[in-house]
């Protein structure tokens, strides 16, 4: 039988779980303190008088400070940013050529609170593509490459970040008509920029997730795809995160609708692999996945 003094003990031990459920719980973050003072300093490597916008590397020295941050968030102006907790970072650009860049910094205060700059800066990127490259690409003066029809894999497809054909790779002559009578042919001029035509029979194969790119609504099929005369292509490092054992780590981009030999929304080309003969290629559809192609010399 419950006493009189343990009833009395119950009801302080539940009076006093009550009190501390129903006690509001207070936080404190702080106080939310604004950046200030913001600076930023962007100085490309190698400039001089006979070369204004730099060296060529592409690299650019940046330093940014502020009263009262805890980190900064960079946006390169290339497409690229990156969070630098220490606010100093070697960038490099990849694209050839000469080219402006805004450089935005957001600085990060307590509670997320941000003070912003933004700095303009030129820079050149010169880019070699490398001899053995060049010349298996072109011949040394032109050079005409078809579908390799013939190979496993000569069209295939599998996740962004992989770099084979993991989901589907067709076995030989297994594919539309339109994918195999193009003729893609690949030149240079004396100062060693290359170019690429297309003669593609009147039509060429687009996967149906890009067909809208190239002017066209459907699935999967052949479409009269304008392949856009002779393109001059702007070669680079390859901005993916192959490596070495996977890729010749090199790629190129191509203008307007960006088709070679099928299309699939992409413009940029990564090399994976590179002969006298052969033409391993790579790249990004509109469908988000890597697409593969295979050429070999007509």
């Amino acid at each position: 039988m419950l006493t009189y003094k343990k009833i009395i003990a119950i009801l302080c031990v539940l009076s006093a779980l009550t009190f501390t459920a129903c006690k509001k719980q207070e936080f404190s973050i702080g106080d939310l303190v604004n950046p200030t003072e913001l600076t930023l300093t962007a100085t490309v490597i190698g400039v001089d008088p006979t070369n204004p916008f730099g060296n060529g590397t592409g690299r650019v020295d940046i330093t940014t400070t502020a009263k009262n941050a805890l980190s900064y968030n960079i946006d390169f102006g290339d497409g690229k940013s990156e969070v630098v907790p220490t606010g100093k970072i070697v960038h490099k650009y990849t694209d050839p050529g000469t080219a402006e860049y805004n450089i935005t910094v957001n600085a990060v205060g307590t509670g997320g609170i941000l003070s912003t700059i933004t700095k303009k800066i030129k820079v050149f990127v010169n880019f070699q593509i490398p001899a053995d490259i060049l010349l298996n690409v072109t011949g040394g003066t032109s050079k005409v490459w078809v579908t390799d029809k013939n190979t496993n894999g000569h069209f295939g497809v599998g996740p962004a970040d992989q770099f084979a054909p993991i989901w589907y790779a067709a076995s030989p002559n297994s594919r539309e008509a339109c994918a195999y009578d193009d003729d893609i042919t690949f030149s240079k001029d004396a100062n060693d920029n290359v170019f690429m035509s297309i003669n593609n029979k009147g039509a060429s194969f687009s996967i149906g997730a890009a067909t809208t790119f190239y002017g066209f609504g459907g699935g999967d099929g052949c479409y009269p795809i304008n392949t856009g005369g002779n393109k001059k292509l702007s070669f680079s490092d390859a901005a993916s995160a192959s490596t070495p054992a996977q890729s010749t780590r090199i790629q190129f981009s191509v203008p307007g609708n960006g088709i070679i030999n099928f299309g699939t929304g992409g413009v940029v080309y990564e090399i994976l692999s590179m002969s006298d003969t052969q033409m391993h290629l790579r790249n990004i559809g509109a469908d988000g996945n890597s697409w593969y192609q295979k050429l070999i010399k007509k």
